[in-house]
């Protein structure tokens, strides 16, 4: 066992790393380099063209075998939103100070542009199944795309493969039972504490009656397919959302006067003479890296920028330009860390639980308690039970978002009849997670989730002047209103038929 774990470690050290981090942030400066800073100099051009179609044309559906872009959002935002947006940040906060939130937002910044490229290329070189459905992502476009360099047909076969089997080990894990134990430990403590119920094969029979309701709950959703996940996604993700969102608005403005000053902690912890000596975790100063390092690295925890796995949902779309569902890419972050992550912090910030002289936890809390003491220093008993409503929901709609990316790479590696086996697994594999209280399976999950990292991002590197191509041909036609032919699909049939449906004006 200890063999196990000293290898996790140095293959989880190399994956999210100073190399995996590296690479992530390389690649986000060149994506957002070779876009001429498009999430910024197109700003009103994506923002009209997500949020504001959010209530008419992104809930238009113009293709039968594909889902609307406002609900191939929501199914995106499933596994998006998660308990990274409030454990991911106090973690954050508690291994490198306050200044870890202004490097989640450089990772997120330069993570839209990422993320705009895995949609781009997800919806380019996507294709139909024996279904009918649209399969895209990462294993398609590594094998496609990266395939279609020279001597590379075989490389780009193989780190398709590889994506895959690290998805679907990661699916397991992260995408399931790690966030299965978080709902049962949380349902145990609120409800259940203090009260002996005996054990049942090794572990506390309340455990494995949430486990079984859990996992009746995720069988009635997934067993209905993508349509039916994709339907409890599009009305389960905006009410969570909006609600976590008042309920930290609420502090917030109870807090008001302590808002400026807990920004200028953000900036001078991140940037001035403090980020060299701000402490981390509550033990010894760790300096500048480990906050600029926990940051980016919580940031990618949160909207998964890289890892290429929600891209397998927007390539099931029915957009048939990729630079337009690229757009949702960048709402997707944007969301996601600008948004949810920066509300978590100020209300964590703001609490005093944090010292915002040192930079550090105050006794007695630690990432696992920090929000919670947070909401219940502001609104009491009522604010507890809120942090394990939001953190039951956004655990909750993670698993039904990584059912999907592990049933579809399955399909890819052995196709649909094995992707529904999958699934069959996936919620037998819930019960395993509610009763399991070995932390080293979550840190091999863990590894595996960064090891998705790696593939993606050389496919997108690879793919960099395609890239190029296909932004600057959309911004001529839709932003310069030049006449050229559109860029749609790598294949010449979805290309004909795609440029019928734009023609139609079905974009």
């Amino acid at each position: 066992m200890e063999t196990v774990v000293r290898i996790n470690n140095t293959v989880n050290g190399f994956a999210w790393g100073t190399f995996g981090l590296v690479l992530l942030l390389g690649t986000g400066l060149i994506c957002t380099v070779i876009t001429g800073f498009f999430q910024i100099r197109h700003i009103k051009h994506w923002w009209k063209g997500t949020f504001g179609i959010m209530n008419s044309k992104g809930r238009i559906i113009n293709d039968a075998g594909a889902l609307s872009q406002f609900r191939a959002f929501c199914t995106a935002l499933c596994a998006t939103i998660g308990t990274g947006n409030i454990a991911g940040v106090s973690a954050a906060i508690c291994l490198g100070g306050p200044g870890a939130v202004f490097w989640m937002w450089v990772a997120a910044f330069f993570g839209m542009m990422v993320k705009y490229s895995e949609n781009v290329l997800g919806i380019y070189f996507r294709r139909r199944n024996t279904e009918g459905a649209w399969s895209g992502g990462p294993m398609y476009y590594l094998e496609d795309g990266l395939g279609s360099v020279r001597h590379c047909r075989r490389v780009g076969k193989v780190m398709g493969v590889l994506f895959c089997v690290f998805t679907v080990l990661a699916s397991f894990g992260i995408g399931n039972m790690s966030q299965i134990n978080k709902i049962t430990i949380n349902f145990r403590e609120t409800f259940f504490s203090g009260v002996d119920m005996g054990t049942f094969l090794g572990a506390l029979k309340v455990n494995w009656v949430i486990g079984f309701v859990l996992m009746l709950a995720v069988a009635m959703i997934i067993s209905g397919g993508f349509r039916r996940l994709a339907a409890v996604s599009e009305k389960l993700v905006p009410m969570m959302v909006v609600l976590y969102m008042a309920g930290c608005m609420i502090l917030i403005i109870m807090r008001i006067s302590y808002v400026p000053e807990v920004f200028r902690v953000i900036f001078r912890f991140a940037l001035g003479p403090q980020a060299l000596a701000g402490g981390a975790a509550g033990t010894v100063v760790r300096g500048a890296f480990d906050t600029i390092k926990n940051g980016c690295k919580r940031g990618v925890f949160s909207n998964e920028a890289g890892l290429g796995s929600s891209v397998m949902v927007h390539s099931n779309t029915c957009a048939r330009e990729p630079v337009k569902q690229g757009l949702w890419g960048i709402a997707e972050v944007f969301l996601d860390t600008m948004v949810v992550c920066t509300m978590t912090a100020v209300v964590v910030l703001s609490s005093g639980a944090i010292d915002l002289e040192t930079g550090l936890v105050k006794e007695g809390t630690n990432d696992a308690t920090l929000v919670t003491r947070s909401f219940k220093a502001g609104l009491g008993k009522p604010g507890e039970l809120f942090v394990m409503l939001i953190i039951t929901l956004f655990a909750f709609t993670t698993v039904m978002g990584w059912s999907y990316y592990g049933a579809k790479v399955t399909e890819y590696l052995f196709g649909v009849i094995a992707a529904k086996i999958y699934r069959v697994i996936f919620i037998l594999i819930i019960v395993c997670g509610a009763v399991m209280e070995s932390g080293l399976a979550w840190d091999i999950s863990d590894t595996f989730n960064g090891l998705m990292m790696i593939p993606n991002l050389i496919g997108i590197l690879a793919q960099i002047p395609l890239i190029i191509k296909l932004t600057n041909n959309y911004i001529e036609r839709k932003i310069k209103g030049k006449e050229t032919e559109p860029m749609l699909s790598y294949d010449p049939d979805i290309q004909n038929n795609a440029l019928k449906a734009v023609a139609k004006g079905a974009e």
